[in-house]
């Protein structure tokens, strides 16, 4: 549920709850209020009427979703995974906690996986793994990736990528080609700390199924924070969603992420 379908139930509930205080009471549960004095309305057995156990259900609906709110919109939210982009590691339908707060203190680590909107039109979210950091060298070579010249122990691939990479003269360049600014996120100079190192407030992400992922290696670079600087998205609003750090359903999956 998204948290504009949550609050559509809020209000919803809230709405019901507001018409059942201002129904008349009924003769019943006024003669019972007089007898006792105070106090909730009371059946005829003794027990308290229908229209007030319902009133107190409500509250505690309304409540408990309101903090569900609060949580989803600022804390902590559930993604679902549509596509196999990140086999072995998450599997399509698995449903994952997202925490939307980390990020607000401490910036994304290289390893983490992450939900964001990446440089290209689209409705949904994107989850790939964080490969590379502002100001950090990166190549893919023979099949292994090479971040600041050391070579990443990937085991949680599917397999090794059948393309080269390398990000060098202020670009990203793929199988020897530049990936060209009109289609993909490579900022302009002045964002680069050097002509080979990942540009300031960029990162660098991949599925950690390889050659079937959607990823920087077509798209360009996902962004912190601020407006995507150039291709399809160039203008629009970037940043990251959140660190996905649980695995939760299936129940015969469930696990911290890594």
């Amino acid at each position: 549920m998204t948290p504009l379908e949550l609050f559509g139930l809020i209000c919803v509930l809230t709405v019901v709850r507001v018409v059942i205080s201002l129904r008349p009471a009924t003769a019943n549960s006024s003669a019972s209020l007089q007898a006792t004095g105070a106090g909730p309305a009371l059946a005829p057995s003794g027990s308290p009427s229908i229209a007030v156990v319902v009133k107190e259900y409500l509250d505690a609906f309304i409540v408990a979703g309101l903090v569900a709110l609060f949580l989803i919109t600022f804390v902590v939210r559930t993604f679902f995974i549509p596509s196999g982009s990140m086999e072995p590691t998450l599997q399509i339908h698995d449903v994952l906690l997202v925490n939307e707060f980390e990020y607000r203190l401490v910036k994304p680590h290289d390893g983490d996986i992450v939900v964001f909107p990446p440089p290209i039109p689209t409705t949904n979210d994107f989850i790939k793994r964080l490969i590379g950091s502002p100001g950090e060298t990166l190549r893919i070579h023979n099949g292994i990736v090479y971040r600041n010249g050391k070579a990443l122990d990937e085991r949680y691939i599917a397999q090794k990528p059948a393309y080269e990479l390398e990000i060098k003269n202020y670009g990203v360049y793929v199988d020897g080609i530049a990936l060209d600014p009109a289609q993909a996120n490579v900022p302009r100079r002045d964002r680069w700390r050097s002509s080979d190192t990942i540009p300031n407030g960029c990162y660098f992400m991949m599925g950690d199924n390889r050659n079937n992922s959607e990823d920087s290696h077509i798209w360009g670079f996902a962004q912190l924070g601020g407006t995507f600087a150039t291709g399809p998205e160039a203008g629009h609003k970037a940043g990251f969603t959140g660190h996905a750090f649980l695995n939760f359903w299936p129940p015969g999956r469930f696990g911290i992420l890594k």
